[in-house]
């Protein structure tokens, strides 16, 4: 697909300051299991946050595709970084862009944009993953404000420092034997909303992930975003958006392993030469070189269809589906050429073996992408 100047410029300029302030504390704060909000700050001064926001309410007004680009240049250094930038704004603010009331998009996507404050979105429920229809946290509406109560679990960005509030989807109601699922926002600090860090991660471990617990949560009633029932509409389009980003992650994440399996086997003799000119560990990086270019033409055409107004939705849990399973095996290609010094924390290449594990699983497993499909193909 062809890129054009403003897309060179971007990926350039994003890889440039990857290299240049991410990698040399990635590998810091994956062992720290430390969120940087200075470094979340710096990437939002970068234009890495609201990028795809019209200028009106302090984006950056860029297609999507620029996005995406920037976020598989994170990826291709840090998959931690990226996930703060992708979920902040695939699911934090397209949601309060494309279903805000205009008070809800000026009171908060100014800020947002600037990497002043991050946003969150609450889908995932201890018992509601793949089935977001089976969510159990509730709202009810009294005396003119909704009264949350309720648990959400692996949430990006809830719990960091910066972040502002969270949007929430909750039972709102019934209609028959079917819930009534709405949005909510609910800002940082609100009384009866606690946000707590989660630990011990294989994966992301320089990202923010959280546990919320709302117990008698009082938000005002304006803060329903879009109208009662939109809960299923607003996540499905927030997670088609996001599969993207996942994609986008998926595929850095493989460039960047690539690129350290290229090196090294040009570096490491053995028998007399560079194993890279054995034809065993060559055919790997071959097959790897030519996954990684299926991958890209997917994705972006993939976002050519969003940014042309075409229906993408097919297109996107394929390029999804397709990005984290490729993630996966020149991870582990990756890893199987640098032999026993892959395996040491030393070399990124055994965080980028560990990171990309969870793109099969996050905004929608590869199982669900292939029950997306195949409905998409009439099965």
């Amino acid at each position: 697909m062809h890129l054009t100047d403003e897309h060179d410029l971007i990926r350039s300029t994003i890889r440039s300051f990857a290299e240049r302030e991410i990698k040399p504390i990635a590998g810091e704060l994956d062992e720290k299991e430390e969120f940087s909000a200075k470094l979340a700050k710096r990437m939002g001064e970068m234009g890495l946050f609201g990028t795809t926001v019209s200028e009106e309410y302090g984006g950056h007004g860029l297609d999507y595709l620029s996005y995406i680009i920037a976020v598989e240049e994170l990826a291709r250094v840090d998959g931690s970084q990226a996930a703060t930038v992708a979920a902040h704004n695939s699911l934090g603010v397209g949601p309060l862009y494309y279903f805000g009331t205009e008070e809800q998009k000026r009171k908060y996507l100014p800020k947002l944009c600037t990497g002043g404050a991050l946003w969150a979105f609450g889908l995932t429920e201890p018992d509601a993953g793949s089935d977001s229809q089976s969510s159990r946290t509730t709202a009810e509406l009294k005396g003119g404000e909704w009264v949350i109560n309720g648990a959400k679990i692996f949430i990006t960005n809830g719990s960091a420092e910066i972040t502002a509030g969270i949007s929430v989807q909750a039972v709102t109601g019934r209609k028959g034997e079917k819930k009534e699922l709405s949005t909510i926002l609910v800002e940082s600090g609100t009384p009866g909303f606690t946000a707590k860090t989660m630990h011990g991660k294989l994966m992301w471990r320089g990202s923010n992930t959280s546990e919320l617990y709302f117990n008698d949560c009082r938000v005002p009633e304006a803060n329903l975003l879009g109208t009662c029932g939109d809960g299923s509409k607003i996540s499905l389009s927030a997670l088609d958006s996001g599969r993207l980003a996942i994609a986008a992650m998926g595929l850095g994440l493989a460039q960047g392993a690539f690129e350290m399996a290229l090196k090294y086997s040009k570096e490491r003799s053995q028998f007399g030469r560079p194993i890279s000119k054995f034809q065993a560990i060559a055919f790997k990086l071959v097959d790897m070189a030519v996954k990684i270019e299926a991958a890209r033409n997917m994705l972006y055409n993939a976002c050519w269809l969003k940014d042309t107004g075409k229906p993408f939705g097919k297109e996107a849990a394929m390029s999804k589906l397709y990005c984290s399973e490729i993630a996966k095996e020149v991870a582990d290609e990756a890893v199987q050429v640098h032999g026993g010094y892959g395996l040491m924390k030393e070399f990124a290449v055994e965080r980028f073996y560990r990171d990309q594990r969870l793109l099969q699983i996050g905004e929608g497993t590869s199982e669900i992408q292939r029950l997306v499909i195949s409905r998409h193909l009439g099965i």
